[in-house]
């Protein structure tokens, strides 16, 4: 069944995250005064063009929801080869990510601090993405708001046009009702093949770094689930 809320105005359609504020710290302050302009992408300024971005034509990874980045940076500074974008919303975590990556000369970062709808449909060109990371989004457990998450019919194949043929989107959740919502509506999406094998979820790649939620989620005894589909058409 196909969601039409893509075709609305973006301030009538069902928002896949919710706005938090918190106030910065020292550090994430001077992150916001020294370094976001150097990071910032604005959605203003039209279709992304990565060549003119970063200097050069490279694997472009797109994370959604870094949260407070150490991943997104952890996988920049271990992958000088690739290019880094990330899209998040929360002040702090931006401001973090600015610090942090200002702090190491990362020169391979960008992020938008907009809707992720909203990024991949205005800024991003079809084919444009090599790997769209979707790390541990809000689950939405309530039955009522499970319109509300991210791996839903219309957003998949979003996706799917976004990345490049042969582009992985690469999923994780500590919250087993969700890890099986994507299993399900991701096995059932058109164009995509599950890269591990058909209707089970990908072993824990080495590559995804370990966040402080994640090794919070083991603490409580959480599980975690890994799922990779490869654009395919």
């Amino acid at each position: 069944m196909s969601d039409t809320s893509s075709q609305r105005p973006f301030t009538e359609r069902i928002k896949t995250f919710m706005p938090r504020t918190s106030p910065l710290n020292t550090s994430q302050q001077r992150g916001m005064e020294e370094f976001a302009s150097r990071y910032e992408l604005k959605l203003s300024d039209g279709l992304l063009d990565p060549v003119k971005v970063f200097g050069r034509q490279a694997p472009l990874t797109l994370e959604i929801g870094f949260g407070m980045g150490q991943t997104l940076i952890a996988m920049a500074e271990a992958a000088p080869e690739r290019d880094f974008i990330g899209i998040e919303i929360h002040k702090p975590g931006i401001a973090q990510l600015c610090f942090d990556a200002g702090t190491r000369g990362l020169t391979n970062l960008r992020f938008y601090a907009d809707d992720a709808v909203q990024v991949l449909e205005q800024g991003i060109v079809d084919g444009g993405i090599d790997t769209l990371q979707l790390y541990f989004p809000d689950p939405w457990q309530k039955a009522r708001h499970h319109k509300r998450r991210f791996v839903r019919p219309d957003l998949i194949e979003l996706v799917r046009r976004k990345l490049r043929m042969g582009g992985r989107f690469h999923m994780a959740t500590d919250w087993a009702p969700y890890a099986e919502w994507m299993l399900e509506h991701m096995e059932a999406a058109p164009g995509f093949t599950n890269a591990w094998a058909k209707g089970e979820y990908y072993p824990r790649p080495d590559w995804r770094p370990v966040s402080k939620f994640e090794m919070r989620g083991h603490i409580a005894g959480h599980g975690v689930w890994d799922l990779i589909y490869t654009r395919m058409d």
